[in-house]
């Protein structure tokens, strides 16, 4: 039996902390399902492509990555999406405590809404621990580094996108 993970998020853009996350959770699924949530009321600054080849690029820094990753776009409930894609695990990155206590109760309530599908927390390595796309995009903005944050070909994505 194939064991498949449901990965979802923006990836806007994809840092670290992702990267890490899709390397983990290849560790304890067969495939993995790299979800973009696409939300009608928000206006991501990368578009859907650009998030997809920069995930892919990610990925294929270890060996047999990519070819057990897909890249998806979904809409509406998490579950719905996970089940669509035949997931029996839901992937989710833990940076702290406010994290924790979020993200157990979706995982209370996705339990509720799809039973076979068991959500897995994955804990982030202190060096990841503090990174978030939203801070990335705002250091990004502003003209700051965020190599260290990055993968190297997303900080020359974020550099091109706000030098112009």
């Amino acid at each position: 039996m194939t064991r498949i993970a449901f990965f979802p998020g923006s990836f806007d853009p994809p840092t670290n902390g992702h990267v890490e996350m899709v390397h983990s959770a290849l560790a304890i699924a067969d495939r993995l399902i790299v979800a973009i949530g696409v939300h009608p009321g928000k206006t991501p600054l990368f578009t859907f492509e650009e998030r997809v080849a920069m995930i892919r690029e990610a990925a294929a820094s270890e060996p047999g990555a990519a070819e057990r990753i897909d890249v998806v776009a979904f809409e509406g409930l998490t579950v719905d999406a996970a089940r669509t894609h035949g997931a029996t695990l839901l992937i989710r990155g833990l940076r702290d405590g406010t994290d924790f206590d979020y993200e157990m109760q979706l995982a209370g309530m996705n339990g509720q809404l799809a039973p076979s599908i068991r959500t897995v927390f994955l804990p982030a390595s202190p060096q990841t621990r503090p990174i978030t796309a939203t801070l990335v995009r705002q250091i990004a903005r502003l003209g700051g580094d965020v190599s260290p944050f990055v993968p190297p070909h997303v900080a020359r994505k974020l550099t091109q996108k706000f030098a112009s």
